[in-house]
């Protein structure tokens, strides 16, 4: 069953995994405060301006972060070395939040690429 938003979804997590979740969230909060809070595709996540920016999700041995995007990585592969990750989620672990320079670099990556999307379609 989707949870209907971010506080289900963690509510029904076990510690750590909530905890570190929930930092991660109040440090996107901070990074993107205008963000309103949504699920997407059955996870966590974050929408400003009518784009998801950011995400997270638990599963049984990490958590990881969803960027939205299959090049943000790519960019920022220096900065990521030492995780372990997929085209679309940064895995973490489950008692080691993100640190809060690394998630602020996520998203704005994730807002250039979004925001010069818009810009190339206004031309």
């Amino acid at each position: 069953m989707t949870p209907r938003g971010i506080d289900e979804y963690l509510a029904a997590l076990d510690e750590p995994k909530r905890a570190t979740l929930q930092t991660l969230r109040q440090t996107i909060r901070g990074v993107i405060p205008d963000a309103e809070e949504c699920i997407s595709y059955g996870l966590p996540a974050f929408r400003l301006e009518g784009k998801v920016i950011a995400g997270f999700a638990a599963f049984k041995n990490h958590l990881a972060y969803l960027p939205h995007s299959g090049s943000i990585f790519g960019e920022l592969a220096d900065d990521l070395a030492g995780y372990e990750s997929t085209p679309g989620s940064l895995h973490f672990p489950i008692d080691k939040p993100l640190p809060k320079a690394l998630v602020k670099k996520l998203i704005a990556t994730r807002l250039k690429e979004v925001r010069g999307r818009a810009n190339d379609k206004g031309r």
